[in-house]
């Protein structure tokens, strides 16, 4: 009953995540020196992400990938092939400065986050799909994030993309494996289910407030040059995410795929783990200052937008 109760309490407060992301960068934007202090600490702020992402997945759950190979192929895909061609277009048709480029292009190469199971949850999609989508992405991301980075931003600055592979393999890959081996482990364990109810009601939880924290750092980091470039900066990251909603919709449709599944790859698509591009472009990209801005404005407008669908759907679903 307790594990219950704080599984209710958590999946609440983190169902508010775009709120608690808004006041979180007012409060970066305000007081920023309130917030600088983190920098040093977002690459393990994101492994303990990853880690957490672990917790809730056994290596058993691989073998539901392979059961069901086509809708997961599709989703992986549409999340690979959409987001970094929109990043890519927005950025050659804005002209993008470098910075800006670099930025939106690496956001817009990473997985999706795990944000996008909580909105699927609230939007009455495939929560169960959504959470093997975004493990199969992530892991995908090893290796396409660096390469499609290194690929299409190449235009506007050299890219080294074994760097970007170390760090995924770093930052993503060892804690994801130590997260889904630990857990595959408790449950093997008799006397491990309460610890297990623990981590599978707190991780979510942990995970959006580590994202607030890096996105707060990125703001309070770089809030003149938010400031200077806000205009073209909104409205690219804003397109970024309306087309990823949009076409990741669009895409599942015309494939044929049911409303539950377009929701589902739809929220996939134009929700991305966005503390993910921050922290790289943060490691690999230290003399870019507006290099991990697009990922920070990135994480507010997947949110909102994600959200504001969640709700719509689930309206129309007759859901309250």
């Amino acid at each position: 009953m307790c594990a219950m109760s704080l599984t209710r309490i958590s999946g609440k407060i983190t169902a508010g995540f775009p709120l608690w992301l808004l006041l979180g960068c007012a409060w970066a934007w305000f007081q920023p020196t309130a917030w600088l202090g983190f920098k040093p600490w977002i690459e393990v702020a994101l492994g303990v992400v990853m880690l957490g992402m672990g917790l809730t997945l056994r290596f058993s759950d691989f073998a539901a990938v392979l059961r069901d190979p086509k809708r997961i192929a599709l989703g992986v895909f549409a999340q690979f092939a959409i987001m970094p061609l929109a990043g890519w277009g927005l950025a050659k048709a804005f002209n993008l400065e470098t910075g800006l480029a670099l930025g939106l292009i690496l956001v817009a190469c990473c997985p999706g986050g795990t944000v996008s199971n909580v909105i699927c949850h609230l939007a009455r999609a495939n929560v169960p799909l959504s959470v093997l989508l975004t493990m199969t992405s992530t892991l995908a991301a090893v290796f396409a994030t660096p390469w499609l980075t290194s690929w299409l931003a190449g235009a506007w600055m050299p890219i080294d993309a074994w760097a970007l592979f170390r760090s995924m393999l770093i930052v993503v890959l060892l804690p994801l494996i130590l997260g889904i081996t630990v857990n595959t482990l408790l449950g093997k364990m008799k006397d491990a289910s309460k610890l297990r109810a623990g981590i599978d009601a707190l991780g979510p939880l942990v995970s959006a407030l580590v994202v607030v924290a890096i996105v707060g750092c990125i703001v309070a980091l770089n809030r003149d040059a938010i400031a200077a470039a806000a205009g073209v900066l909104f409205l690219s990251v804003f397109l970024l995410h309306f087309l990823g909603f949009l076409l990741g919709y669009l895409f599942a449709k015309i494939t044929g795929c049911g409303e539950s599944l377009c929701r589902t790859i739809s929220i996939e698509v134009g929700m991305q783990n966005s503390g993910l591009g921050a922290a790289l472009a943060t490691r690999h990209f230290p003399t870019i200052a507006m290099a991990p801005v697009p990922a920070a404005i990135s994480a507010v407008f997947h949110s909102i937008i994600g959200s504001a669908l969640a709700a719509w759907w689930r309206r129309s679903s007759g859901g309250k």
